[in-house]
């Protein structure tokens, strides 16, 4: 069983967050809210996603799983503007998920979920912890779009950095300590990143006061953000390009 009314904006984030890695994606129902793990399909990138309750007007939900096209979703939440309510409930007959907009329902048939694995989330202890404005690193990151694949993260006790270099130019994002909301380094770290991936976990971090990162040497990045005025989390983890 589920029945939740919610603003479509915190659907909308919901699903952008995670339709930048995968197309159909499982969500774990409980009593207490929603979640979801996926790994993209190059390997690269890892999300994973809570959803209290306490973010929907109305939730009512039993344990289950649904298999969720995330394309099919997004059309959905183009019927609805920001402040719109949508309303979801699971039609186990059918099983299908029964969305309503305003005076238009849609009954959106569900993926099956016996192929997908919920993959294992990696505990890794990085030594450098930086939380940042997502406005400042989106600056940073349209201004290396025009000249580079990859980014390079760099961080010390005293600075982060962006740095992005293409065959003849180069962009450089660097702050102080004083610029950061955040920045706790037991060593310095660097670390080469797919820009696409990293341009699109930050944009799905638009909304949120402030991105954590956690970085070190040639390591994954740990991406992690709020939704949901706090009710809802978003991790990402993204593997590095080791340079030979």
């Amino acid at each position: 069983m589920l029945h939740a009314r919610c603003k479509a904006d915190v659907l909308k984030t919901l699903i952008d967050a995670t339709s930048t890695l995968v197309d159909e994606v499982k969500v774990h129902v409980a009593a207490e809210g929603l979640s979801l793990k996926a790994v993209d399909p190059a390997h690269v990138a890892m999300v994973e996603l809570t959803l209290r309750g306490a973010a929907f007007q109305e939730y009512k939900a039993d344990a289950m799983e649904m298999g969720v096209d995330l394309e099919k979703f997004k059309e959905v939440l183009k019927l609805a503007s920001g402040d719109d309510e949508v309303e979801m409930d699971f039609d186990p007959a059918g099983h299908r998920l029964v969305m309503k907009i305003g005076n238009v329902t849609r009954r959106m048939s569900l993926v099956d979920t016996s192929g997908m694995n919920d993959p294992k989330v990696p505990k890794l202890d990085l030594p450098v912890h930086v939380t940042i404005a997502p406005g400042e690193l989106e600056r940073g990151i349209r201004a290396s779009e025009a000249i580079a694949d990859h980014v390079a993260l760099i961080a010390n006790k005293d600075t982060f950095e962006l740095l992005a270099e293409g065959d003849t130019d180069q962009v450089h994002l660097k702050l102080d300590k004083s610029m950061l909301a955040e920045l706790k380094a037991s060593e310095s770290a660097k670390s080469l990143f797919s820009l696409d991936y990293f341009a699109n976990m930050v944009k799905a971090a638009k909304g949120s006061p402030g991105i954590h990162l956690n970085l070190g040497n040639d390591y994954p990045v740990k991406i992690e953000f709020d939704l949901a005025g706090g009710n809802g989390h978003v991790t990402y983890l993204l593997a590095p390009r080791i340079e030979s």
